[in-house]
C-alpha cells in the first residue's frame, strides 16, 4: 500500500491554501467556505455509495479517491490535521469493537 501518496496529496492541499490560485479547484472549494465544501463532500458520499451498490471496482476506487480527496480538503478547510485522524483518533481506536464505543 502506497500511504505516501496521502502524504502528498494532504501536502498538495495545504499548499493551495497557503497558496491561494483563482486555477485551483481546491482553492474554490476552501474559498467558497463550509457549505461549498460540505455540499460537495455530499454528492461525493453519494457517488461513492451509488459506485459500491452498481458499478465497477475501478469505478468504486475512483469514487473513493475523489471521497477522500475532498475530506482532506474539508479537515483542512477547518484547520484538522490529517496526522490527527490517523495517528491520534484512529490509533486510539485501533482495537476497540465499535460495538464497545
Amino acid at each position: 500500500m502506497n500511504v505516501e501518496i496521502i502524504e502528498k496529496l494532504v501536502e498538495i492541499v495545504r499548499e493551495r491554501k497557503a497558496n491561494p490560485s483563482d486555477n485551483s479547484y481546491t482553492c474554490q472549494l476552501i474559498n467558497g467556505g463550509a457549505n461549498k465544501i460540505i455540499k460537495k463532500l455530499g454528492e461525493e458520499n453519494a457517488e461513492f455509495i451509488k459506485a459500491i451498490l452498481t458499478e465497477e471496482d475501478k469505478d468504486v476506487a475512483a469514487e473513493a479517491a475523489d471521497y477522500i480527496y475532498h475530506m482532506i480538503v474539508a479537515l483542512e478547510f477547518r484547520d484538522v490535521q490529517f496526522e490527527d485522524v490517523l495517528g491520534g483518533v484512529m490509533q486510539e481506536r485501533f482495537g476497540i469493537s465499535g460495538i464497545r464505543k
